[in-house]
């Protein structure tokens, strides 16, 4: 009776490690699977990266284009004012063609610098914005899905000498 009791024990207790085993490969599975099905995920969105950095490009180009047409003036022609309409119209269908897919264009003028976001070309002395704000945005940052595509080029607000601790304020002599 020993024995079979013995072997009774020995055998649950190979049951209870085989159910160990069994439920870690389990979870693994699940693991693998979950991480394909993310990668997988990531994959489909972010595959047209390079694509996308093209297009925002052609979409940075159409803009500096239309910048470059005058502004309506008093006996202007109606051919250039349709050109303008026409391409301004064309800008807007591909602004739209491209949000759709993911990609996405933001003016940081007004916000303040963020390093992810920004690459500050110049710091420009102002009393009209706080320190470390966008003054200008030479580009606007692009992103597909979120992930940062292209920076947006910045001048950021710094304060005036004068407003800065410890600084002194030039003085000209005018006693000659």
């Amino acid at each position: 009776m020993q024995a079979a009791s013995a072997r009774i024990a020995e055998l649950e207790a190979e049951a209870a490690e085989m159910r160990d085993r069994w439920l870690r490969a389990e979870a693994e599975t699940q693991n693998v699977r979950a991480r394909a099905k993310r990668e997988v995920e990531e994959t489909r969105q972010y595959a047209v990266q390079n694509f996308a950095r093209d297009i925002v490009e052609a979409a940075e180009n159409l803009k500096r284009g239309l910048e470059s047409i005058p502004a309506a003036g008093p006996g202007e022609s109606e051919i250039v004012t349709r050109l303008r309409e026409g391409f301004a119209g064309v800008e807007r269908s591909f602004l739209a063609i491209l949000e759709r897919n993911g990609v996405k264009r933001d003016d940081p003028t007004g916000a303040m610098f963020d390093p992810n976001l920004h690459q500050a070309m110049a710091e420009q002395e102002t009393a009209e914005h706080p320190p470390g704000t966008v003054v200008q945005a030479w580009t606007q940052a692009w992103t597909l899905n979120g992930r940062l595509l292209r920076p947006a080029m910045v001048v950021v607000a710094k304060a005036h000498a004068a407003e800065l601790p410890g600084s002194a304020t030039p003085t000209l002599n005018t006693t000659a």
